[in-house]
């Protein structure tokens, strides 16, 4: 039986916080850094379970975003993936349903960073692509994230957004968006 549970960072073990970033260093092949793990700590997690296997992982931490003059309490989605030999069977659909029901309650309005294979996903979700300029408060000050702007899909809610605006997201250390 494959279980969805929802879980704030804290209250993982070691073993589990473990095993989620075992399954995201093989769900994208190496290419997930300590700075990309990180991101994904300190909020929700949804874990998808098969039995006492984690197959699943996906969180929701918040972030600020300023647009339209206003700093917005964000729910970002991180570290997204499911085991490869279980996708197409809604796992993912799952997880981010127990997610998108904690942005819902608790943000202003959800954000993340598509992959181009996950676009088509997110979009069946509700979720747009940010048409307009994004950027990044960083400590050299306000700086353009150029190469971002076609991969930051927002959740509206209900704050007004003008997606062919300005998105600024805050600093963090390895990719800000």
């Amino acid at each position: 039986m494959t279980e969805v549970h929802v879980v704030h960072t804290a209250d993982l073990d070691a073993a589990v916080l473990k095993a989620a970033r075992a399954l995201l260093d093989e769900v994208f092949e190496g290419d997930l850094s300590d700075d990309d793990w990180e991101h994904a700590l300190g909020g929700m997690h949804a874990l998808l379970w098969e039995g006492a296997e984690l197959v699943g992982h996906a969180s929701v931490v918040q972030r600020r975003l300023l647009h339209g003059g206003r700093a917005l309490r964000a729910g970002y989605v991180e570290g997204v993936g499911v085991r490869a030999d279980l996708r197409r069977r809604g796992y993912g659909a799952a997880m981010m349903e127990a997610l998108e029901r904690v942005i819902r309650d608790a943000y202003d309005l959800g954000a993340l960073s598509a992959s181009d294979q996950a676009v088509d996903f997110y979009a069946t979700r509700g979720w747009k692509q940010w048409r307009g300029t994004t950027w990044a408060f960083t400590p050299a000050g306000v700086t353009r994230t150029e190469e971002e702007d076609e991969g930051v899909h927002v959740l509206p809610l209900a704050v007004p957004l003008d997606l062919s605006g300005e998105l600024t997201c805050d600093w963090r250390d390895g990719d800000v968006w």
